[in-house]
């Protein structure tokens, strides 16, 4: 059996880890490797390394940390496939959806490349006599990383690559479920010149989290997970004294318009739910359909789901790979046998999917759901997996107030021909990201990525302006330099 260890001061380690936890295959549902789990003197040992690394990290020169990351980026270009293979192994997405990850955390690799303009400061000449101001930023000393499985490239990259250009040190704690592919970044780091201990990776669970949480030699804490989680890390390393970035659930939204095309619509409703086997927190897991819509839309919706093809991540023919656990399985099964119970019409029914030769694979079904209402289970909670339900309303109106009064506010979208409905929709909407004719709006690296309400704890948005300003700090400097003349005279009391 193999055991995934540590990566701390550019090698791997077990360091003083005994506890392991079970890495399977999602498509098998065997158990193939097995992940040490770190104590918090494993976490007191990377953040050391960590310190110490930061003292010359932090004095090296901007072309120095871009340099590495240019190198970084062209090695992610080069072992895409075989990350991709890895990521898929054992997170159970299909290899095509874990390149585009990879594709998605790279751009933010690329943003960080030019991280030089995102550093400038600023000058004020003679802001009083002979006096000028100016600002510049640096970085904080050792930052921390805790991400979760769904994401286990994309989601660190939205991390990492901004805190080591900006000249801070990072120990990453990814998801144990999957955690081999953060491994396989570092040694990407370690090959493109990064220096030992400015990327250490330390697998582990809640025990890992809290001596990151509560640890004194850790400045700033990212996190991206679920909304009751992202409260504790919040809570947690503030008391600490920490800066916090803490990205919480969503139940994103897509409201379909009767003027909408209902095919295009469709086909982006379908890969923005069931894409990742629904395991994104930018899934589109609700879709509104306004007045004379709903019966075309889930006319075609039924269509389409029944057309994916379910299997294997690495099997080139599947749309869809299973999902990670055996527990994540009978969460979304339970979920769709709570909307039947509670009045809602399965259109089309995953749960009794099987896939020939991997019967004890973590797969399920699509599942599409029509005549969804806001009091049923399956509307309230994120299921995070392969569900679609269907809420109709009367009016662009009601779709509105229907998103505004949910507690999440990560993503929506809007389907339309009408520019002045598409207008309205994303001025009048309590959401941070909007899609319009888009399903899944999810930035550019150059923007920051940040919802709403219990999609962002606190006010710490990721990557992008705000990602630079959260892993440094300013500094504002006033000066004078008088005007002295030598003099050869005695000196005087004068």
């Amino acid at each position: 059996m193999t055991t995934i260890e540590h990566w701390i001061d550019g090698a791997l380690t077990s360091a003083g880890s005994t506890r392991t936890a079970p890495v399977h295959d999602p498509a098998t549902g065997r158990r193939q490797a097995e992940v040490l789990l770190a104590e918090p003197s494993d976490v007191d040992t990377a953040v050391a390394v960590a310190g110490k690394a930061f003292e010359s990290w932090s004095n090296s020169s901007l072309t120095q940390r871009t340099r590495v990351l240019f190198a970084f980026r062209e090695l992610l270009v080069r072992n895409e496939d075989e990350l991709a293979r890895l990521v898929s192994s054992e997170h159970g997405k299909v290899v095509d959806d874990a390149r585009g990850e990879i594709v998605r955390g790279r751009e933010v690799v690329e943003y960080a490349c030019g991280i030089a303009d995102a550093l400038k400061g600023g000058f004020s000449d003679q802001v009083s006599r002979d006096v000028d101001v100016h600002s510049f930023r640096q970085p904080l000393g050792v930052v921390a990383g805790i991400t979760p499985f769904n994401f286990p490239v994309m989601v660190p990259s939205w991390m990492h690559p901004i805190a080591i250009a900006t000249g801070n040190t990072f120990v990453l704690k990814p998801s144990e479920r999957d955690p081999s592919a953060s491994n396989f970044v570092a040694r990407l780091y370690a090959e493109a010149g990064l220096p030992d201990g400015v990327f250490n990776v330390v697998h582990g669970d809640k025990v890992a989290v809290d001596a990151i949480l509560d640890h004194p030699g850790i400045a700033a804490v990212s996190f991206v997970g679920s909304t009751p989680i992202a409260k504790y890390v919040h809570e947690r390393a503030t008391a600490a004294g920490k800066r916090v970035q803490a990205l919480g659930g969503a139940k994103n939204h897509a409201v379909v318009l009767p003027d909408a095309d209902l095919e295009f619509a469709a086909n982006h409703l379908t890969a923005a739910a069931f894409g990742s086997a629904g395991q994104r927190c930018m899934a589109i897991s609700i879709g509104v359909a306004v007045g004379d819509a709903a019966d075309g839309l889930v006319e075609v919706l039924e269509r389409k789901a029944r057309e994916v093809k379910v299997g294997p991540g690495a099997d080139p023919a599947s749309d869809m790979g299973p999902v990670v656990t055996q527990a994540a399985r009978e969460r979304v099964l339970a979920a769709v046998d709570s909307a039947a119970a509670q009045g809602a019409t399965v259109v089309v029914d995953g749960r009794s999917l099987t896939v020939e030769g991997h019967e004890d694979g973590f797969f399920v079904g699509p599942s599409l759901l029509d005549k969804l209402t806001t009091e049923m289970d399956a509307y309230r909670e994120e299921i995070f997996g392969p569900v679609l339900g269907i809420v109709r309303v009367d009016t662009v109106d009601e779709a509105i107030a229907l998103i505004n009064a949910n507690p999440y506010g990560n993503g929506t979208a809007i389907f339309t021909g009408s520019g002045e409905a598409a207008r309205r929709f994303q001025r009048e909407v309590k959401v941070g990201m909007i899609g319009v004719n888009v399903p899944i709006p999810v930035p550019m690296s150059y923007y920051s990525f940040g919802g709403w309400k219990d999609s962002l704890i606190g006010d710490s948005p990721i990557h992008g302006p705000e990602g630079v300003r959260f892993y440094t700090r300013a500094k504002v400097v006033t000066t004078r330099w008088p005007h002295t003349e030598a003099g050869f005279n005695f000196p005087t009391s004068s």
